[in-house]
């Protein structure tokens, strides 16, 4: 017991409910290995004993949490009303002005009076009693002695009568995230699968400019959602999945449009820059006309020596101003990022291979490699900088187009653990831990993703910079950022080196800290959210996610009346908070999905677990239903055997529901059957190097994109209800 009570504290799960009449425990080696990444020894029962005794003493003797959580308009949290009478309470602001700290004091003589309270937009709530009784109205509540600052993160310090002090991050945020603007309707795509005839072998951001303002204008769409753009480990081969970045903070210079960059008309060596250009032109055209795959290392090498030369340009003054804005606002982050590529050049991708002086940061070795390596850190900066303004003008071009949310980034789940982040954030990683997922229904051995996860207490110590900066650089040019695995949030499953993800357990987050941190950052950027919450959630999570305007993610084929009939979900029933589409990146095309070949795919790869005629016919049954129903609600006029008009009814159907924005795989739009990655492979399958292509398989470029007439019929389903005939006749 004592061992499970010492797990208890620190949020580490001792068992776990795969479903909800199955309890599975979790092997006491695992929770040792786990509590040993939080610092906590468990080796022995001696040592549990210490370890027990130490983590209940300071949970009995400390006034406050690391960090807490106040929600405007709402009651306080009951760190701050269960404080002792007399205590007295000083916030420094965030951004405090020439303002002094805010002061309080606790009366002695509570109960204190009721007080109004005034809501998240400034209005006056009814008048409730001090300790969160209520008037019976379900009015929010606060002390009389509480005077609440503004959103931000603020240091909170408390004394208490007879001289026990603490001190506190203070996260003020709002009841929720921003609400996209109007029901939308906009393309999902992995960005470098998207080449135009201009891009240097792979999608860039001046193709992602392009084909928001072009859908934007011409299709009336309302947002593009594109992978994660974040710094990869360089190396050759370099792992292509944007999932598994080196650095989730900074972007990957490998999506810069290089004739965008300013100084590019100014560079003196033009007939190196032309050789560089036309070796690119045969890149793209072995991928777009000879069947390659996407080479992101041959994309890169062209790229970075075009970048040298660019370098090599003296930046204006205004330029000049600009990028030294750039370098004192992203301060320490970028100096660690840039210096991190730099050794990488010098001492490979993996920095525990490096010298020992150098695995540390802020080592007097590491200090001195800053300054031999000046040139190659300002040259890793001055790539991030270029990034960051490609960006913003693609986010630009967005807006300018009449978009209302623009370019919806995505965040990843974690990094690399051999990567920038990982080097420069490494207090803040739990080592010898990996995030995975645990047995399931579809995955019996389970799963590890090899990405170090987060130590909840280390980021609650430091009021939780290192998400804050994560997130203020993600949704600084973002209309809206989707979440990887959002259930991350609350808990990861935590797996310890050498042992299977079956011997894994769940670690808990302060969820309340973590989605408090992404409302105000949201707020601050006026970014809408959204969270992939597919697959096994624990309960409670979706609805604490739309409480704080978290949307979800529903995908066509998983919505079906699970707790009733099992038959496909009718159309209003489905959740509006929500981004409602029909495939994910993840997932076969509807195309496939429609004609069975995904299934042949995974024949033809041995990733099959029932033999291949019972999973033939279990695929047709399922997609019998769902054509028969979408017959039966009027949505298939074209019959059940026309495969594009299947592809329309799907759609014509996500518009029956109340979801706020709708989602349109870019690939479905021309009737591609392959997947840009197919979970389970590794080298079997060409993940996340498979260029945009039609129903023949034959790439297609972002010009010819714009012009086919498959998307045109299928983008006339999208338009506004009112500019649009009633698809049943």
């Amino acid at each position: 017991m004592g061992l499970d009570r010492l797990a208890a504290l620190h949020g580490v799960a001792t068992s776990y409910s795969p479903s909800a009449d199955v309890t599975v425990s979790v092997p006491d080696a695992t929770v040792v290995a786990v509590l040993a990444a939080l610092g906590v020894d468990a080796t022995t029962p001696a040592a549990v004993r210490e370890s027990l005794a130490a983590a209940e003493s300071s949970a009995r003797s400390r006034l406050l949490p690391p960090t807490l959580v106040v929600w405007t308009g709402e009651p306080l949290p009951g760190a701050l009303t269960a404080l002792p009478p007399g205590t007295t309470l000083e916030i420094a602001l965030e951004d405090p002005g020439p303002a002094p700290p805010t002061r309080m004091r606790i009366p002695a003589d509570r109960p204190d009076p009721a007080v109004p309270v005034r809501g998240a937009d400034g209005g006056r709530a009814d008048p409730v009693d001090a300790e969160g009784a209520g008037d019976g109205t379900g009015a929010p509540v606060v002390p009389a002695w509480w005077t609440g600052p503004p959103p931000g993160v603020h240091r909170l310090a408390v004394r208490a009568p007879g001289g026990r002090s603490a001190t506190g991050t203070l996260v003020v945020a709002p009841p929720r995230a921003p609400r996209p603007p109007a029901r939308s309707h906009g393309f999902l795509v992995q960005l470098y699968s998207l080449l135009s005839a201009r891009s240097w072998g792979m999608g860039d951001l001046g193709d992602l400019a392009d084909l928001a303002a072009w859908s934007g204008r011409t299709l009336g769409a309302g947002f593009v959602q594109v992978n994660p753009l974040h710094a990869a480990v360089p190396g050759r081969p370099t792992d292509p999945s944007p999932y598994r970045p080196s650095s989730r903070r900074f972007p990957d210079p490998v999506h810069l449009h290089i004739e965008s960059v300013p100084e590019y008309g100014h560079v003196t060596d033009r007939a190196t820059l032309d050789d560089l250009r036309q070796d690119a032109a045969t890149l793209g055209d072995t991928v777009l006309n000879k069947g390659a795959l996407i080479d992101r290392d041959a994309v890169w090498d062209l790229k970075r020596q075009a970048l040298e030369l660019v370098r090599q340009v003296p930046l204006t003054p205004g330029r000049r101003a600009a990028y030294c804005d750039f370098l004192a606002e992203q301060g320490q982050a970028l100096e660690d990022h840039a210096l991190w590529y730099a050794l990488a050049e010098v001492h490979g991708p993996d920095w525990h291979g490096w010298p020992a002086g150098l695995r540390d940061p802020r080592s007097e070795e590491t200090a001195r490699a800053r300054g031999e390596l000046l040139d190659r850190v300002d040259f890793h900066c001055r790539l991030a900088w270029l990034t960051d303004g490609q960006l913003a003008a693609a986010q630009r071009a967005a807006l300018d187009a009449g978009m209302a949310v623009g370019i919806v980034h995505d965040l990843a789940v974690g990094v690399h653990p051999g990567g920038a982040d990982a080097w420069a954030q490494q207090d803040a990683f739990a080592h010898g831990m990996s995030v995975g997922a645990p047995p399931d229904a579809f995955n019996a051995r389970g799963q590890d993703w090899g990405l170090p996860p987060w130590r909840p207490d280390v980021l609650a110590a430091s009021g939780y910079a290192p998400y804050r900066g994560l997130l203020r650089g993600l949704l600084a040019h973002a209309g809206a950022l989707r979440i990887d695995h959002v259930m991350g949030l609350f808990r990861l499953w935590w797996v310890p080196e050498g042992r299977p993800p079956t011997e894994g357990t769940y670690v808990t987050h302060d969820a309340e800290a973590m989605l408090a941190v992404l409302v105000l950052e949201a707020h601050r950027a006026g970014a809408v959210v959204m969270g992939e919450d597919l697959g096994t959630v624990e309960p409670g999570v979706r609805e604490a996610l739309a409480r704080r305007g978290v949307l979800g993610t529903s995908v066509l084929w998983f919505e079906r009346d699970w707790a009733g009939t099992g038959r496909p979900l009718a159309p209003e029933e489905w959740r509006e908070d929500c981004l409602a589409t029909v495939t994910t990146h993840d997932l076969p095309s509807t195309a496939a999905r429609l004609t069975g070949d995904h299934v042949a795919l995974r024949h033809r790869l041995g990733l099959l677990t029932r033999p291949l005629d019972q999973e033939l016919t279990a695929d047709a049954a399922d997609t019998a239903e769902w054509l028969g129903y979408l017959t039966r609600l009027g949505l298939l006029p074209e019959g059940e055997d026309d495969e594009e008009g299947a592809v329309r009814a799907v759609h014509r159907f996500l518009l029956r529901t109340p979801a706020r924005m709708t989602g349109v795989w870019l690939p479905d739009t021309l009737g591609d059957r392959r997947p840009q990655n197919l979970p389970g492979t590794w080298d079997q399958y060409p993940n996340w190097r498979l260029p945009v292509a039609d129903a023949e398989g034959h790439p297609v470029t972002l010009e010819e994109l714009a012009a086919a007439p498959r998307l045109h019929r299928l983008m006339e389903v999208l338009r506004p209800r009112e500019d649009r005939p009633d698809p049943a006749g």
